[in-house]
């Protein structure tokens, strides 16, 4: 079988539409991590993403009579981009079924390409489905976005043109992984010319689909998945992309979302190029999987996968890739509620720079404060102002790596609730970025219940994101649990999370 890809992968036709993109190093990030660090170009496609080069394999080798009926896709954005330009480079219609939540960047890109697009379903799996519906009704030729071998050639081609750039001399290549369909076809192609080069795979914490599948060693389908990185918001792996991956992939790694805001400013400092999320997956797994393993002086190779950034996404990415970094901190910290107090605190902090100082008189012995600050030598340096601060008599609650501090109570420190309200509870929602989605939910709870505190803030992402305070008494718990999950809306009850207990509750 892998001769059979080599064939394949060697005879794709994709240069009708895609270029063969540089191999660039990254000065800045291999000195800093201390390897060699080269970026595989694929933003630069004219799509800004390496989806053309399978949909257009694939749609190339289609007989005459199959395809002058039409092509038909799946896709959340670079996929239906690069089949809507296959589609009209072969002089064929195309329909692309795209989720609601898709951002506008990628749905007016698809349409200046000539694609119908339709618009349906709160994710990738419920397009799928109505896609394979049109099929079934139009007799079209469907373009799987990874599950495919003439896709999963044509991503091969990346593979050849890294080898011959670099001359094969390669410690490890990190791919991006959504489906698995350009992992599939970089290692197959690698590993058959030069099997000591290390095919790492990259995915994020919260859509490991193809990390959890090879631990249980067969295709798992996840209950939900992130979609920060929605290039590969993926809940199922392909079948051949598993098989694929099982024999030729070495492991796969998981970054979270600050890693990966960090991975697209590396990218940015060395290139001045903005990568979507899952463009920067591979760099992102890259220096962690360099950190863990104490790798030093070797030849590296990432994966650009992707630029179709929305614009807007931009301030969360620069909001968390300090954090990502390691180059900021966040603190609560208990001081004396007196005059004098925040220079003292400010003393014992030393010289270090303030990136955030959130406070509000409590009119009470004691103050929380919500205080940000910059860091040179990572989490170390983090650990060591801990210490000290505890042993100046200061209470100390690390917030780095908590979720809730990060995306709402930053903004809302100075709140504590009043003895009015008696059985305030906090919940996180997610729901689809779209009209009508936060009515919705007011009307499922605002009429009933009192809303006792909210944040809601817009980050160009395509989920909204509410933290709310809602008043339930305990009689009413069961009730009010009916009332969210008929909403089918994600969410979490963090009542208990102690960055509330501290700032905004009783």
């Amino acid at each position: 079988m892998t001769d059979n890809y080599i064939e394949r992968i060697l005879k794709a036709r994709v240069y009708d539409v895609a270029s063969e993109t540089p191999l660039d190093h990254a000065p800045r990030l291999s000195a800093r991590i201390g390897n060699r660090v080269m970026l595989k170009r694929e933003d630069l496609q004219p799509v800004f993403s390496f989806k053309l080069r399978g949909s257009y394999n694939k749609i190339a080798h289609l007989s005459e009579s199959v395809a002058k009926r039409g092509v038909i896709c799946a896709s959340a954005g670079n996929h239906a981009q690069g089949v809507a330009l296959a589609a009209q480079r072969r002089g064929i219609p195309a329909i692309i079924v795209m989720p609601l939540t898709t951002p506008s960047i990628k749905v007016s890109a698809v349409r200046a390409l000539g694609g119908e697009v339709v618009l349906h379903g709160d994710d990738f799996d419920t397009a799928y489905e109505h896609a394979q519906a049109i099929v079934r009704e139009r007799n079209l030729a469907f373009v799987h976005p990874f599950d495919d071998p003439d896709v999963i050639a044509g991503q091969g081609t990346v593979a050849v043109e890294v080898l011959r750039q670099s001359r094969g001399d390669l410690d490890a290549i990190f791919v991006p992984v959504g489906g698995g369909g350009l992992i599939a076809g970089i290692a197959v192609y690698a590993k058959y010319l030069n099997p000591k080069i290390r095919i790492i795979g990259v995915e994020p914490v919260d859509a490991a689909a193809m990390y959890e599948s090879l631990r249980a060693k067969k295709r798992v389908t996840l209950d939900r998945v992130g979609i920060f990185a929605d290039g590969v918001a993926v809940k199922k792996v392909g079948e051949e992309t598993f098989r694929l991956c099982r024999e030729h992939v070495d492991e796969v790694v998981l970054v979270d979302t600050d890693e990966i805001c960090a991975g697209i400013q590396d990218i940015f400092e060395d290139t001045r190029s903005i990568v979507e999320g899952a463009g920067a997956l591979a760099v992102a797994g890259l220096k962690k999987y360099c950190a863990l393993n104490d790798w030093k002086e070797k030849r590296l190779v990432a994966i650009n996968s992707g630029a179709n950034m929305n614009f807007d996404q931009l301030r969360y990415v620069a909001e968390r890739s300090d954090v990502g970094q390691a180059r900021e901190a966040l603190l609560a910290v208990e001081i004396p509620e007196r005059p004098g107090s925040f220079m003292q605190f400010c003393e014992a902090l030393g010289s270090r720079a303030v990136t955030e100082f959130n406070y509000r008189y409590g009119r009470k012995e004691r103050a929380q404060i919500f205080v940000g600050f910059g860091l040179s030598r990572g989490k170390e340096e983090r650990d060591e102002v801990i210490t000290a601060l505890r042993a100046a008599g200061y209470g100390v609650t690390d917030m780095t790596d908590n979720e809730i501090a990060k995306l709402h109570v930053r903004y809302m420190v100075g709140g504590h609730v009043n003895g009015s309200v008696a059985n305030e509870r906090l919940y996180r929602f997610e729901f689809p970025e779209r009209k009508g989605a936060l009515l919705k939910f007011l009307q499922a709870v605002g009429t009933r219940w009192n809303i006792t505190l909210f944040h809601y803030r817009n980050h160009g992402s395509d989920y909204g994101r509410v933290l709310a305070g809602i008043d339930v008494p305990a009689s009413d718990t069961a009730e009010f649990l009916d009332h969210l999950n008929v909403l089918h809306y994600t969410y979490s009850d963090e009542t208990n999370n102690p960055v509330y207990r501290i700032f905004l509750g009783a």
